[in-house]
């Protein structure tokens, strides 16, 4: 717990009970999350708390926001020492067909792309849709 204190405090998030409880839920689901999963974990929780807690983690770099082509945003946790900017973060997101689950490839970066003079990229997603390993028993 000392440790995810000290994760939020690092990003100048007071660490309130709620808060550790979130992030140590999305550290041991190791995929990407939907504030609906995060609901039903929490179910006598206050859901603005809920949607607050998560907004403020994305606004301070400690999760960043998965549009997986489901039309439900994700979360997941930034890696260490990642601060979300697009020239940082631009990894790969798997999306599997079967279970629905999301998870980040960090270690498979999205190329970088040169785009032309004028042009300002904000926002980069690259989901790879498929089967996950463990729905297809592998």
């Amino acid at each position: 717990m000392k440790e995810i204190e000290k994760t939020l405090e690092n990003k100048s998030v007071r660490p309130t009970a709620m808060r550790i409880l979130i992030y140590k839920y999305m550290a041991e689901k190791e995929i990407a999350v939907a504030l609906t999963d995060i609901e039903n974990a929490f179910a006598k929780a206050d859901r603005t708390t809920l949607y607050r807690t998560l907004k403020t983690f994305e606004e301070k770099g400690i999760v960043h926001q998965i549009d997986d082509g489901t039309n439900i945003s994700k979360y997941a946790l930034c890696e260490p020492g990642c601060n979300c900017e697009i020239e940082q973060d631009l990894h790969l997101h798997f999306h599997c067909n079967n279970c629905d689950e999301t998870v980040c490839l960090t270690e498979h970066k999205i190329p970088q792309v040169n785009l032309p003079d004028g042009y300002v990229a904000e926002d980069a997603n690259l989901v790879i849709k498929g089967i996950c390993e463990k729905c297809s028993g592998q």
